[in-house]
């Protein structure tokens, strides 16, 4: 592989529907934050009807470490998440939310965590969260209810700042709402998780596109199928486990 073909030393994949007017200050943010490393920005265009095609095509032109690609209409930040990370070309993937409140200067805390091997995912916790009281109280419900359902031992699995090895995330199971439940999935398959306080940001411009209600009552049957899963993966996990150290010893 030429120089100019090497993949680069991280993918930052940003997930983001109709939001035109954070994405520019974002991605010059993304830029500053990783000088002097190897990168690439995948924006993924969640199927948006504002000037964000537009936006892009335009920084895309200009620099070729962005690269974009485009859902045709919103499934939404789980899937955002999975095909800018299979478009990713980095062994560590990092991913930020495209409204601005991810401080992008936490990216290199973030891998510089993954340079233990042991270590599947980093995620971020956010303090001071600069969200509506209502978004609060519904995250405040869902990561309690989650927590003691999963034993994950993370308190906010909801922000969207996350640095994780790309090939072990597309071997986790690909579901919906995967993207709230990634610790206890890493966990699952014999990762270690490692969390790093980030400092949240207010929303610069717009309003979230997702709901709080939808978003909890969607999540509660997706939270008891996760522990069925994971209970399953940690099992095959162990008996794979067993199974090698058993034929390195012979």
């Amino acid at each position: 592989m030429s120089t100019a073909e090497a993949a680069p030393e991280i993918s930052v994949v940003i997930p983001a529907r109709n939001e035109a007017a954070n994405l520019a200050a974002l991605i010059d943010e993304v830029r500053q934050a990783l000088k002097g490393h190897s990168y690439e920005i995948v924006i993924v265009d969640d199927g948006s009807d504002d000037d964000t095609p537009a936006l892009l095509a335009g920084l895309s032109a200009a620099d070729p470490r962005i690269v974009h690609l485009r859902h045709p209409r919103s499934l939404g930040q789980s899937a955002g998440i999975h095909s800018g990370t299979r478009k990713a070309k980095g062994k560590h993937v990092v991913t930020l939310d495209g409204d601005g409140q991810n401080d992008p200067a936490y990216i290199p805390v973030l891998t510089e965590r993954l340079a233990d091997p042991a270590i599947g995912l980093v995620a971020g916790q956010r303090l001071g969260r600069k969200d509506s009281a209502a978004k609060r109280f519904a995250s405040r419900i869902a990561n309690g209810v989650r927590r003691t359902l999963l034993g994950d031992g993370t308190r906010d699995a909801g922000c969207g700042l996350k640095a994780y090895q790309r090939d072990a995330f597309l071997a986790l199971p690909y579901f919906e709402t995967m993207h709230r439940f990634l610790p206890a999935l890493f966990l699952a398959d014999g990762w270690r998780v490692d969390l790093v306080d980030v400092v949240d940001r207010p929303r610069r411009h717009g309003a979230s596109k997702y709901g709080n209600l939808d978003r909890l009552l969607v999540g509660i049957p997706d939270l008891f199928g996760v522990a069925w899963l994971t209970r399953r993966r940690r099992k095959s996990a162990r008996t794979i486990l067993a199974r090698d150290e058993s034929d390195s010893s012979r």
